[in-house]
């Protein structure tokens, strides 16, 4: 297939969030301008009129800082360059307090059509404690404003095993979120990244242990596929038809290009990121690139991936492979981490929860 999926990596926040160790820096108009003018630049130096866009990503850092008028101006770019799909999921990361009704009837109205929440909790108190700006009433207003808008592809972000968080605390946040007019939840397990105020021995030491980690996870994909947000890959949920669409290009190693500072691609059979400096991406005239992989997507990356999906490995995909693992398999299927159609092997909820290790048993 000729299509392409695009991401845009925003690297501007309000403020940095104290588990986060994605590249951002503080946001300005000033920036803001020139990093726009930047991104416009690089699309038109990867202009080729010939690729399909079918997805755009607008990440971060926080998005939904720019102006509607700039966020237009890069999809109106990228309509110039590409041959933007008609139908194309159109995404972008916000967070709550940069939402409101005006803005967000004008991201619709450039083309926005789903927008990724940073809810992370609904309790003031875990919000507090995570460095997040919303209250939980602003995250819940944000979304009923989302839908008042015309939104009909929401995602919503929520944290789980936060410091001193048990089963209750967790279960409220899934209910509320999953109550909202949404259709799609990204849940994450917290990490304490290196170099972040989280990684320090007095966050680590009130973190849920290893037993009560799993406990959680479980009981959130229970919860989930409950009330009909079925789960489809380790850490995502979606009503049915709603699955990201960009997101799966990934773990279906399917081509995107990213642009901006920190972006990572997979473009035309290599690899590459984008150096973490804004700076230098407002400066240079083509964003700077590293290769990082010369022949992507070969068979252990590409079953990786595809293990990371709730629909799991073809075994025809791999089909050199494929007798080394099923001689590695029953005991996973035995231990409840992996099951088997014949043609097809995918993880459980309790082998999501150890992906790292079932795949790396299986696949290296």
């Amino acid at each position: 297939m000729n299509t392409l999926g695009i991401y845009i990596h925003v690297p501007f926040c309000g403020r940095k969030c104290d588990y986060c160790d994605f590249y951002s820096v503080n946001w300005s108009s000033s920036a803001a301008v020139d990093y726009t003018a930047a991104v416009l630049r690089n699309i038109r130096h990867y202009s080729d009129t010939a690729r399909t866009v079918d997805t755009v990503y607008f990440g971060g850092g926080t998005p939904s800082l720019l102006t509607a008028e700039q966020t237009g101006s890069i999809i109106s770019e990228i309509r110039s360059c590409f041959d933007l799909d008609s139908n194309a999921e159109i995404t972008l990361e916000a967070n709550p307090c940069t939402l409101n009704a005006v803005k967000l009837k004008e991201l619709r109205s450039i083309g926005v059509n789903r927008l990724s929440i940073g809810v992370q909790s609904m309790i003031d108190e875990e919000l507090k404690m995570l460095g997040r700006l919303h209250t939980a009433r602003r995250a819940e207003q944000a979304v009923l404003e989302a839908a008042e808008a015309g939104f009909e592809n929401i995602s919503c972000d929520l944290m789980i095993a936060l410091p001193d968080q048990k089963t209750e605390s967790m279960r409220y946040s899934a209910e509320k979120l999953a109550a909202l007019p949404i259709q799609h939840i990204s849940a994450y397990i917290l990490n304490t990244e290196n170099g972040t105020p989280f990684d320090c021995a007095e966050i680590r030491d009130r973190l849920p242990d290893e037993d009560d980690t799993a406990e959680l996870y479980l009981g959130m994909v229970e919860l989930l596929e409950k009330r009909g947000f079925m789960q489809y890959e380790v850490s995502n949920f979606a009503k049915k038809g709603f699955e990201s669409r960009h997101n799966c290009r990934y773990w279906k190693c399917m081509d995107y290009l990213g642009i901006g500072p920190a972006a990572h691609s997979c473009y035309e059979g290599k690899r590459f990121a984008v150096e973490r400096d804004i700076a230098a991406f407002i400066a240079d005239d083509v964003q700077q690139v590293t290769v990082t992989d010369e022949a992507p997507c070969g068979f252990e990356e590409f079953s990786m991936l595809r293990l990371r999906l709730k629909e799991g490995l073809l075994l025809d995909d791999v089909e050199e492979h494929k007798a080394d693992i099923l001689r590695k398999l029953p005991p996973l299927i035995n231990d409840g981490y992996a099951e088997t159609d014949g043609e097809r092997i995918w993880l459980t909820p309790k082998g999501f929860l150890m992906s790292n290790s079932v795949i790396e048993y299986l696949v290296f």
